[in-house]
């Protein structure tokens, strides 16, 4: 029985095998020679030789011009710099995740205040809140009774957060999301 191929790729797919290095670098009559002496032109068999002569690796740096740029470098070292900056690049990212609170217009003071003391720790987390008013039944009728509720609870808030826009009545439900004012959590 033949495996059919992963249709993700293969997980353990070299991150750098768009980068052309060395014999792979080809149908290039001159390229720009980047080394530590400075640049130069000069076509790729010199190159090569030059890259040989130093024990280092030629890699194309930029092939989408007319004359190709490469350095003379060790590509083993060069590799793990670019996957030194990414880590770094990925640790100074902040992703802002949506925490929703749900509550009801015949909620109880108990429990509003739990809930808000919820969303206030998602707040001070660095997270967005959304808050979720749902009506059930008859409830509708009185849908100002949930908007007062909405209300109250951003009004509550507005020391910790800004809503982005003012509660929506949305069929049956009233919506507010809610963004932290100050300081964002360091880490």
């Amino acid at each position: 029985m033949q495996k059919r191929p992963n249709p993700r790729g293969n997980p353990n797919q070299d991150k750098f095998a768009h980068i052309r290095i060395n014999e792979q670098i080809t149908n290039v009559a001159s390229i720009r020679l980047v080394s530590d002496e400075g640049s130069d032109i000069v076509t790729l068999d010199e190159a090569l030789r030059r890259a040989k002569e130093a024990n280092l690796d030629l890699v194309e740096v930029s092939g989408d011009q007319d004359v190709h740029v490469c350095k003379l470098i060790d590509f083993g070292k060069y590799k793990f710099e670019l996957l030194k900056k990414t880590k770094e690049a990925k640790k100074k990212q902040h992703v802002v995740t949506v925490k929703e609170i749900k509550i009801r217009p015949r909620i109880d003071n108990h429990d509003f205040e739990i809930k808000k003391r919820h969303a206030l720790e998602f707040l001070q987390k660095g997270d967005k809140v959304k808050v979720t008013l749902r009506f059930r039944g008859r409830e509708m009728v009185h849908s100002e009774i949930g908007m007062n509720i909405v209300n109250r609870f951003v009004e509550d808030l507005k020391e910790h957060a800004s809503p982005e826009k003012m509660p929506v009545h949305d069929g049956k439900t009233i919506v507010v999301v809610m963004n932290p004012i100050g300081e964002k959590p360091k880490g």
